[in-house]
């Protein structure tokens, strides 16, 4: 393997589930609805293929985390689950303390399955919350109850040595005291994480349509911005700071898979739709994989793997992306190692100005964190400092 300035980041893998009980209105992820259940073996059997084949492009890692993210990886069997972690584990060395998440719908017919999920290997559950009220609950086109989530959260505690659970705000007619308290109920039920995501309404999505006919009216800017103080506020307030723009946790609590994607380290994509950014004789290289999932499941029997892009990526790329993701958390960005990867410097006077609009800081030893104020623009704070 070549030097590489960030594989201290880490090394984790991504698992694509592509299938939904349903379709959220405001979801653009790549997730299907089938009306007969997938063929797991099969499935199984193509998830290991493409694991062999991208450990063959990046031997030799030790493998810190895994998320099975989706879609709805709860709809899988824990047999299937624990299947894919063994291939993992062929693949890869697998650290001892390894972090394994999935994500879960919080209903009562997936919490059923949370214990075979922690046999399995499973140690860390994420769910899919979203609002602790039935109303809003069904305008997000949710299957479960706010009781039943509760429940569901109460169930996972149980189970799992660490989990987290998400919630959507800046939702129509959301106030920020409704949200404060609605966020403190939370926190009350959330041993160690939140991830807190402000409704955005994303092209080609159920929420688009009525939003473009002007039956979906959301906060305006101004709105968003009090209830992203709120949200601040609260979770400060609770122990559990933002450590990225949109997640919270108590001191050591973060999600470390997320962790390897913000710090730019290394990561497999298995799965329909998943990407992938590897450290080759070649650089460093970013894959995707095939979306549709029986295209996708196609692609694999035939050929090992589904890859339909393989590009590698310029100094120039990798230090844009390293902006972009590393921007994002509260530790902020080294510009040395920006340096290392994008083969320039950062332009000390486009930092001098955003210092002076207090967008971002300079931290000891050099480092450069977005501050409060900067993280609602995030976007034009990343793209002045990369221009």
């Amino acid at each position: 393997m070549t030097a590489h300035p960030t594989t201290s980041a880490g090394f984790g893998v991504y698992v694509h589930w592509p299938f939904c009980a349903s379709k959220c209105p405001y979801c653009d992820f790549n997730s299907h609805v089938r009306r007969e259940p997938p063929d797991e073996a099969r499935f199984l059997a193509a998830f290991a293929a493409e694991i062999a084949h991208q450990g063959a492009l990046a031997p030799g890692r030790t493998v810190g985390s895994v998320f099975f993210g989706g879609g709805t990886p709860s709809l899988m069997r824990p047999g299937t689950v624990g299947a894919i972690l063994d291939a993992i584990a062929k693949a890869w060395s697998v650290a001892p303390d390894v972090e394994v998440t999935l994500e879960a719908n919080p209903t009562s017919v997936d919490a059923t399955r949370f214990a075979g999920y922690r046999a399995a290997g499973v140690g860390r559950v994420s769910l899919g919350v979203q609002a602790l009220n039935d109303p809003d609950l069904r305008a997000l086109g949710r299957l479960h109850t706010a009781r039943e989530a509760l429940d569901a959260v109460g169930v996972a505690q149980t189970h799992f040595p660490r989990s987290s659970f998400d919630l959507i705000y800046a939702r129509p007619a959301q106030t920020p005291a409704a949200w404060a308290a609605e966020l403190r109920g939370a926190i009350d039920r959330a041993a160690e994480h939140l991830s807190l995501y402000q409704l955005t309404i994303e092209p080609d999505t159920w929420f688009e349509k009525l939003h473009r006919a002007g039956k979906l009216v959301v906060p305006t800017a101004d709105e968003a911005r009090a209830l992203w103080d709120v949200t601040q506020e609260v979770c400060e307030a609770a122990g559990l700071p933002a450590y990225e723009i949109s997640n919270h946790a108590r001191p050591g609590a973060q999600s470390r898979h997320n962790l390897v994607y913000w710090r730019y380290g290394e990561y497999a994509g298995v799965g329909p739709g998943a990407h992938a950014r590897l450290v080759t004789n070649e650089g460093r290289i970013a894959l995707a994989t095939e979306r549709h999932p029986e295209t996708w499941l196609a692609l694999v029997e035939r050929d090992g793997n589904a890859t339909v892009s393989r590009e590698v990526l310029s100094e120039e790329a990798q230090g844009d992306e390293f902006l972009l993701m590393g921007l994002r958390l509260a530790e902020g960005v080294d510009p040395a190692t920006y340096e290392a990867l994008a083969g320039r410097t950062l332009d000390p006077r486009r930092i001098s100005a955003l210092v002076g609009d207090g967008l971002i800081e300079t931290r000891a030893g050099g480092r450069l964190a977005v501050t409060q104020a900067g993280f609602p623009v995030l976007d034009a704070v990343v793209a002045d400092l990369a221009a």
